[in-house]
């Protein structure tokens, strides 16, 4: 069913982005950009994209609608135009060059609407020798040394899903620039182009890893360092029935609720004596395989010990304190996690279900004024 913007919900409430379908980081900044309360028009292509899950399970159109339009055809391009001029934001994420051949580049664009924030996601960015190499997120983070650091020290490294690569050095970085840029449009009348490239953001995550480097801190090998897995009181470990603990009080008062909780207080008084941290670790491996995932929770329940049990993505939504924060929120039969961050004057929600392709284009051409959206008659 069509739907039309609802006001008054989130502090982007009045911002208009147009979203050029793709796949992975631009759609997730396109929904983070719709959940704080913008407008998202998504433009998707007939056939939709070639990689991607079934459109109405697809929880990062949700809050958005959708338009089809054919950027190969005549008329395609001249309506993306068309939204643009009424646009705050465009988000693209094609290789650089693509939205140049199609008519939609940041020349067309800013021609037709000067204020407009161009926000482009891509892996390698713009210019460099790899910009126009495919890609994806496991190998934007190995080139940084990101991936080098997670794992295992006689393992290769793990991946981490796609969380560090397309999402936190992807999708967050292209928010926090185009809303920068929207602040500066708003300000100067000015609009620009947003080169959001996932090496970059990758690189600028470790940047606190790399002054620790410099300072002789942090050893330039994987699980070997404070907070990679390699201090034997921040990690994982596993349990009698197959779970895991997390693991983590770093400072001193913590610890010590944490080794005499574990049973362990008077084994090691120089937790910081490097050369017994195998020794500690094999400690605290053998105490937490003598019971449950259930019966260590129950053990460092309430305490600030810094330990909390590693939960599965189901399991995750019922746990009391997500719970009772609503992090996670049900909405069309759907669990998936709630808006973040949170607002005291202008709360944000999930307003509607995933947007279905050219769903929303009667809504969208009334809405923003561009009859030519609407399909001509046929005779």
């Amino acid at each position: 069913m069509a739907k039309g913007p609802t006001p008054g919900h989130g502090p982007l409430t009045g911002v208009r982005v147009v979203e050029l379908a793709g796949i992975g980081p631009g759609p997730f900044a396109a929904m983070l950009l719709a959940d704080l309360g913008a407008d998202v028009v998504r433009v998707d292509r007939p056939g939709g994209a070639g990689l991607g899950i079934d459109p109405a399970h697809d929880l990062t159109n949700r809050n958005k609608r959708s338009v089809v339009l054919d950027l190969k055809s005549n008329e395609g391009p001249a309506r993306v135009l068309d939204l643009v001029e009424r646009a705050d934001i465009l988000v693209e994420g094609y290789r650089p060059g693509v939205a140049e051949r199609l008519g939609v580049g940041p020349d067309a664009c800013l021609a037709r609407n000067p204020k407009l924030v161009y926000g482009r996601m891509t892996g390698w960015g713009q210019d460099g020798p790899l910009a126009d190499r495919a890609g994806h997120d496991i190998a934007y983070i190995a080139l940084t040394g990101t991936l080098s650091m997670i794992g295992r020290p006689d393992e290769p490294p793990t991946v981490p899903a796609n969380l560090v690569g397309d999402y936190a050095g992807g999708s967050l970085y292209l928010v926090v620039g185009v809303l920068a840029a929207l602040q500066h449009a708003r300000a100067h009348g000015e609009g620009q182009v947003v080169d959001a490239a996932i090496v970059d953001g990758a690189a600028h995550l470790a940047t606190m890893i790399h002054g620790m480097l410099a300072a002789g801190s942090w050893q330039d090998r994987r699980g070997a360092n404070l907070l990679d897995g390699g201090c034997p009181f921040y990690g994982t470990y596993a349990t009698s029935d197959g779970g895991h603990m997390a693991v983590g009080p770093l400072e001193g008062r913590f610890y010590a609720e944490f080794a005499r909780l574990l049973g362990i207080a008077d084994a090691f008084p120089d937790r910081w004596d490097l050369a017994r941290w195998d020794e500690l670790r094999a400690t605290v491996t053998e105490r937490f395989l003598t019971r449950t995932r259930a019966e260590w929770t129950e053990v460092f329940a309430g305490t600030d010990a810094c330990v909390a049990p590693v939960l599965s993505l189901g399991e995750a939504p019922h746990h009391p304190h997500l719970a009772a924060r609503s992090t996670f929120v049900e909405h069309g039969g759907r669990t998936q996690p709630a808006p973040a961050p949170r607002f005291s004057a202008t709360p944000v929600s999930v307003r509607t279900g995933p947007a279905l392709p050219g769903a929303d284009t009667e809504a969208v051409a009334a809405d923003w004024d561009v009859p030519g959206l609407r399909p001509t008659p046929r005779d």
